[in-house]
């Protein structure tokens, strides 16, 4: 008797009605989820997932390449941003230091013209000692006290004439000195703190 069967009052074989239902139907063996392929190659259906992954796969690429590329531009903007702003700062910092360091340069420039009515003064004779005396210490504390502010006089005896710190009012011919030598001094020139003030006014050797 087949497994599942029983027997009738007439002696014949039949199946029970739960036995029938669960009978796997012919041709059905093995069962498939819709959508998906059999897994034998070259399904169709497993050749479109392919493509679909491949087709990501070269998006997320263009995308990382696109990503990349902007983060390099970014990174150089921010180098830029960031050299530009120190320049800048270093910049602000000088003008910051000059402005405090030659503040006082106009108003030292300006008592120049009173130091030199004071050395004028002293080449003058005068039969007052005492009153020739009073103006050399005068003169002496001025020059001691605009010194100490960072004015430095700019030497001219046995020097050569030089464009950055001398002025040439007058041009000499003569076989007695040197080319280019400073023969005589009209007007003393200055340094405020190593910066130029005024240049010397001098006359000028020059050979025949």
């Amino acid at each position: 008797m087949p497994p599942g069967a029983v027997r009738d009052v007439r002696g014949h074989d039949r199946y029970t009605v739960m036995d029938q239902d669960t009978r796997p139907a012919a041709g059905d063996a093995e069962s498939k989820t819709p959508g998906m392929g059999s897994g034998a190659p070259g399904d169709p259906v497993d050749q479109i997932n392919l493509d679909d992954l491949l087709t990501q796969l070269a998006n997320l690429a263009e995308e990382r390449d696109r990503l990349a590329v902007e983060k390099a531009e970014a990174q150089d903007r921010f180098l830029r941003r960031s050299a530009e702003f120190d320049n800048f700062r270093r910049r602000a910092e000088k003008e910051k230091l000059d402005l405090s360091e030659y503040a006082g340069m106009e108003t030292i420039r300006a008592l120049l013209a009173v130091l030199d009515d004071f050395e004028r003064a002293l080449k003058v004779e005068c039969a007052d000692r005492d009153f020739h005396k009073g103006i050399e210490l005068i003169h002496q504390r001025l020059a001691d006290t605009l010194k100490r502010q960072g004015l430095e006089p700019i030497e001219t005896e046995g020097k050569s004439f030089d464009p950055n710190l001398h002025h040439a009012i007058e041009m000499a011919k003569t076989e007695d000195a040197e080319d280019q030598a400073i023969l005589a001094e009209f007007q003393r020139g200055y340094n405020f703190k190593g910066r130029l003030l005024r240049p010397a006014m001098v006359k000028v050797a020059v050979r025949p």
